[in-house]
C-alpha cells in the first residue's frame, strides 16, 4: 500500500512541484491550500506524513502544527514543516518532528520524508 502524504502549502508552484517529486516516489499526495477543515481532510485521508508550511515560527503561525500534535487521533502523525522564516528550527522544539527551510533541496525534502516514515 502506498504511503500517503498531506501537504498544506499556501503556494500553489511550491504545492505543484512538492506534488510531482513525491508522486514521482510512489507516494500518494493530497494538497490543501488552506487550514480550513484540515481535521477533517486527516481523519478522511489518513496521511502517514503531514508537510505544513508555516511562515512565521510564532504562536499563531505554529497553532496548527501543535494542534496536530495535540490531539489524541493524530499525534502520531510525524510533522515536517516547511518555512523561509530564517529561525525555522525553533519549530522543532515547539511541535514538528523535522523542519526543512526553503528554498529546499529535492534530495533533502524526499531523505527527510523516508526518514520520518521510517520512524513513524
Amino acid at each position: 500500500m502506498k504511503k500517503k502524504i498531506l501537504v498544506m502549502e499556501k503556494n500553489k508552484d511550491i504545492a505543484d512541484l512538492i506534488h510531482i517529486i513525491l508522486t514521482d516516489q510512489g507516494y500518494t499526495v493530497e494538497l490543501l491550500s488552506s487550514n480550513d477543515s484540515v481535521f477533517d481532510h486527516i481523519r478522511t485521508f489518513h496521511p502517514d506524513v503531514i508537510l505544513l508550511d508555516i511562515i512565521n515560527p510564532t504562536a499563531e503561525g505554529t497553532k496548527l502544527c501543535e494542534e496536530i500534535k495535540a490531539a489524541e487521533d493524530t499525534s502520531h502523525i510525524p510533522v515536517i514543516v516547511l518555512s523561509t522564516h530564517p529561525k525555522v528550527a525553533v519549530v522543532k522544539e515547539i511541535c514538528a518532528d523535522e523542519v526543512i527551510p526553503k528554498p529546499f533541496d529535492i534530495s533533502n525534502l524526499v531523505s527527510i520524508v523516508e526518514e520520518q516514515l521510517i520512524s513513524a
